[in-house]
């Protein structure tokens, strides 16, 4: 039986793809080796969407290259957003890949291995429009959790993201597909549910009336037995409206949490980077969400071409007022092909570097006054493991996978990773929280 070892790199919406390629492989009589050393094939599922991710997977080929000579490596095979965007630059520079398979056309992985276990190499990366339904995954999370793709591509436009000249236009998933597999996953075991898309606020646009179905989908999905918890991630500001809202904090086993990346609040630099919607609208979006008790995340960039000292000024000071929750952000980085890469005024890399400094600062400190507020309450926490001093670990619905915080806690009944325990918190700290179940 052929081995084949699979890196997956990126986002949670690239592991959804991974986790596709790997359901192929095992139906078709594969076996999937952990360690590249011992792979016959190995497969590496890039990203492209910024320069520090494009550099990550071009040093993930090389390291899997030298299996070639050290492993039991036959053939190495790239995948995903890297091979979609920049396929001849591989096949030209790198000579250690032996096959290239683009985002549109995970469904000709047999075909590429078949080809290239003939001598040949080939490239299949050419635009698809399809949306790429596998059959069953293999997930790469733990058991209870896993990511659903709802959507693929964006339309968005905005000036610095190359993820439409990658993914091409959005384009949403039927609902009922959506919903078969969430069943199937359930009956598996997973527990929680993390919708995923470019945009989930787009989902449904496209089914004619133009209205987010984001909403209907949410309760749809959340009636569905087994179904513990279930969350959206990437909510574009200017499409989140009181439907959604209402939805996140009424239906009882979706997580009350929003996660809007408003990337800015000053209006001329929103207006340069594309976004759709205003900042007064963000502004109001804050608001209700808190009014319901959400908790929020978003994401920032901080040097974007044109932001002055007295921009950067006005986003700390709307920090401060805001108050996330969960905040990511981003130095600026300057895409091949995008508008923004060809913008006047591109701030300097130090003073990219200065100001992302300053606003994880600020934000730690704020961090850490919204864990404080939640010290004396009690939530429903999924336990995900055990440390060696006995403290159990997990989430509550404040907190998604992979990119928050923990909730540390004692248990006097020993808990197994997936199960639910309520738990009192005692104490805070800047991103995790310590508790005891009750």
């Amino acid at each position: 039986m052929t081995s084949i070892g699979v890196v997956s790199l990126g986002c949670s919406k690239n592991r959804v793809d991974t986790e596709q390629m790997l359901g192929l492989l095992v139906a078709a009589g594969y076996c999937i080796e952990p360690d590249p050393a011992k792979a016959q094939i190995i497969i590496v599922n890039t990203c492209g969407f910024i320069e520090p991710a494009k550099q990550e997977s071009i040093d993930a080929i090389l390291d899997m290259a030298r299996y070639k000579k050290t492993g039991r490596c036959k053939l190495l095979l790239v995948t995903g957003c890297l091979s979609q965007r920049y396929a001849a630059e591989l096949y030209e520079q790198m000579p250690e890949i032996d096959g290239l398979l683009g985002v549109g056309q995970y469904d000709r992985l047999m075909e590429l291995i078949g080809n290239a276990e003939q001598g040949e190499r080939p490239s299949f990366t050419a635009p698809c429009a399809d949306f790429f339904e596998g059959g069953e995954r293999v997930l790469t999370t733990p058991s209870y959790s896993a990511y659903v793709k709802i959507g693929e591509g964006c339309d968005n436009r905005c000036s610095y993201c190359a993820i439409p000249l990658i993914r091409g236009p959005y384009r949403s998933r039927p609902m009922a597909a959506i919903l078969r597999e969430m069943e199937r996953l359930a009956e598996r075991g997973v527990k929680e549910f993390t919708l995923v898309s470019q945009d989930t606020t787009r989902y449904g646009t496209d089914f004619g009336s133009g209205e987010s179905q984001l909403p209907v989908l949410l309760q749809e999905a959340a009636a569905l037995p087994g179904v513990e918890w279930l969350r959206a991630l990437y909510c574009y500001p200017a499409r989140v409206n009181e439907a959604l809202l209402d939805a996140l904090a009424a239906l009882p086993n979706v997580c009350g949490y929003l996660d809007i990346p408003i990337q800015h609040i000053v209006p001329r630099l929103l207006t340069a980077m594309n976004r759709h919607g205003t900042a007064a609208h963000i502004r109001w979006v804050i608001q209700d969400a808190r009014a319901r008790n959400l908790a929020l995340r978003t994401a920032i960039i901080v040097g974007f071409p044109g932001e002055t000292e007295a921009d950067f000024a006005e986003l700390l000071d709307f920090v401060a007022q805001a108050k996330f929750d969960r905040l990511g952000a981003f130095a600026f980085s300057p895409e091949e092909d995008t508008p923004a890469a060809a913008l006047p005024d591109q701030v300097p890399d130090e003073v990219k570097q200065e100001r992302l400094d300053k606003l994880m600062s600020l934000q730690q400190g704020i961090s850490a006054e919204r864990n404080a507020l939640r010290v004396g309450s009690a939530c429903r926490v999924l336990t995900e493991g055990r440390r060696a001093d006995g403290l159990y670990w997990g989430r509550s619905p404040w907190e998604a996978p992979e990119i928050d915080g923990h909730i540390l806690f004692r248990s006097a009944m020993p808990l197994q990773p997936g199960d639910f325990a309520t738990v009192g918190i005692t104490d805070s700290l800047a991103y995790d929280l310590i508790g005891e179940t009750v």
